[in-house]
């Protein structure tokens, strides 16, 4: 409700949600050094821009989930005496993260998929360790199809996850 916090808050998220996640990863890792008169290298490079882009959509799904929550359960525990931080933390934050959690796992999968994308700017990622060994080995697309079908199993066997644990925390309405 702070009107001073709100407006950077959202011109933040909406712009980083706006932009490629590519694009962002280049500007960290040609634009940053520039401005800041040194190099940072692919590695750092990286975790920063994640950390920065990820944080947007983490924030979004946080929001969302808080305000999931029916408010007359806000209403119940002030009228029970609660303070605003007991409210959050006893009735509030427990139903909204049940709430969230399998998208912030879902954005998981998404991120680490995402990872792959360091791939532009020549950074050591799980795509450029096989793109190595294929190097290594003489055999550049068939370590190519074995990078897709670990990609493809780690991330269906946490989206099957996902699917198992949102049947279980599923509320019955």
């Amino acid at each position: 409700g702070k009107k001073w916090l709100v407006m950077p808050a959202a011109f933040y998220v909406n712009t980083l949600r706006s932009i490629p996640l590519v694009m962002v990863i280049l500007w960290f890792f040609l634009l940053i050094p520039l401005m800041i008169g040194k190099p940072m290298g692919a590695e750092l490079s990286a975790m920063i821009t994640f950390t920065v882009f990820e944080a947007a959509y983490f924030s979004e799904i946080m929001r969302a989930g808080i305000q999931s929550v029916p408010k007359g359960q806000v209403h119940a525990g002030y009228a029970v005496g609660m303070t605003y931080g007991q409210t959050m933390q006893l009735i509030v934050l427990p139903q909204a993260f049940r709430n969230m959690l399998p998208v912030l796992m879902t954005q998981t999968i998404i991120l680490f998929q995402d990872t792959s994308l360091v791939y532009a700017i020549g950074a050591y990622d799980l795509l450029k360790g096989f793109e190595v060994a294929g190097k290594n080995f003489n055999r550049p697309v068939e370590t190519y199809l074995v990078a897709a079908v670990v990609y493809f199993v780690i991330c269906f066997s946490l989206s099957m996850l996902v699917r198992r644990l949102q049947k279980k925390i599923a509320i019955i309405r």
